[in-house]
């Protein structure tokens, strides 16, 4: 097919998939081509009538599985770019991936799981590298504001003290919004493999180049509040970003926090999040786990309003501290939607401007300045702090 789709939403019809509907209604450029796909044909005319009463414009619809492969490659090959919002992706992703591969087509998700990146590291980069392909997780709060803001963070750095030059780097988060099913599901799936996950992220780290500051639990007076270690897997993303850039320099280390207001702040999240790791290790008491929240489910609008988050990264290199932020509203939906479209948008609209790099990527090494811009332009914002 010569006159492909700029974009494909697979997973138009879940909670995630149907904000980035709306977001791409209301804010993909004039001329820009895009269509939905998921399961269902009968909920993905509701969609496309939605998206017709909002004044968009008539998408086409793709009726397709996960279970059947056919499918899938008939929907990936009339597209330059598939955005999926189909999770858990360690479940249901890869086989969406085989598909992109097969038919040489571009490819973003909002995947946070680890075993899930790892899988296509091993049984998929190569193939992308060979067919020019860019297959890029993480376009979401997991990992946008934390990759991207520390490719800004670094760039900043390396301005003020020059090239070469050892950098130590640590990222505050902070913020307020609702879990979804979607990502309660990933979630307690991702701390049910989490010594499997340990494991296969040891030693990836560029011969000793890039690696870790050893995390610990403190007031920090840069964020003015409690900081614990933030077990995501946001931290590999920005280690996977360094290793592959020679601008984060010889020498390049990262720690990755959640910031709270209190003490007893940090010892009940200890708790909350101690009892559901042990509690998703063992079948049964995993499948009540999953039961609170069904995928689907998601915050209200008036919930996605209140949202907002802050990641301040405070650096250290050349003698000298620097502090920069990346901020914006609800992480988990409003802005995730914004960001996983602008990366597709950014995929299909400016190829002739990002980095000549193909496999399974880092956003910050697929699109790294062009997307910051992009964000930067649709209300994400990326700032120099008083140091």
């Amino acid at each position: 097919m010569t006159d492909k789709l700029d974009v494909i939403v697979f997973g138009a019809t879940g909670f995630t998939g149907q904000l980035v509907v709306d977001y791409l209604t209301k804010s993909a450029p004039k001329g820009t081509r895009w269509g939905i796909a998921g399961r269902r044909g009968d909920k993905l005319a509701e969609i496309a009538e939605h998206v017709r009463a909002a004044g968009g414009p008539t998408v086409e619809r793709f009726v397709a599985s996960v279970d059947d492969p056919r499918s899938l490659a008939d929907m990936t090959r009339c597209t330059r770019v598939l955005l999926t919002t189909v999770g858990p992706y360690a479940r249901y992703g890869e086989p969406v991936v085989a598909a992109c591969v097969e038919t040489s087509t571009d490819y973003v998700d909002i995947t946070g799981e680890p075993e899930f990146v790892d899988g296509l590291l091993l049984r998929h980069d190569a193939a992308a590298r060979d067919k020019g392909l860019r297959i890029v997780n993480c376009c979401g709060f997991d990992s946008i504001p934390h990759d991207l803001g520390a490719l800004f963070a670094v760039e900043h750095i390396v301005k003020e003290v020059g090239e070469g030059t050892p950098i130590e780097l640590e990222g505050f988060v902070q913020g307020s919004g609702s879990i979804s099913g979607g990502t309660w599901h990933s979630a307690v799936n991702a701390f049910a493999k989490i010594g499997d996950m340990k494991k296969s992220h040891a030693g990836r780290q560029s011969g000793g180049r890039v690696g870790t500051l050893k995390p610990r639990v403190r007031f920090e007076k840069a964020v003015g509040g409690w900081v614990v270690p933030m077990p995501t897997i946001d931290p590999q993303i920005v280690l996977r970003s360094a290793g592959a850039l020679d601008l984060y320099g010889p020498h390049f280390r990262y720690a990755h926090y959640m910031r709270l207001k209190s003490i007893l702040q940090v010892a009940g999240l200890g708790l909350t999040v101690g009892g559901v790791v042990a509690l998703a290790q063992l079948g049964p008491t995993r499948e009540l786990l999953l039961k609170w929240k069904q995928p689907g489910d998601g915050p209200d609008a008036m919930e996605r309003e209140n949202g907002f988050f802050k990641v301040t990264f405070v650096g250290k290199a050349g003698g000298r501290s620097f502090v920069t932020r990346v901020s914006g509203g609800d992480p988990g939906y409003g802005e995730t939607a914004k960001m996983i479209a602008e990366s597709a948008l950014c995929l299909a609209h400016d190829k002739d401007r990002l980095p000549a790099r193909a496999g399974v990527l880092t956003t910050a090494v697929a699109m790294g300045d062009v997307l910051v811009a992009r964000l930067a332009a649709a209300g994400i914002r990326f700032e120099v702090l008083p140091s």
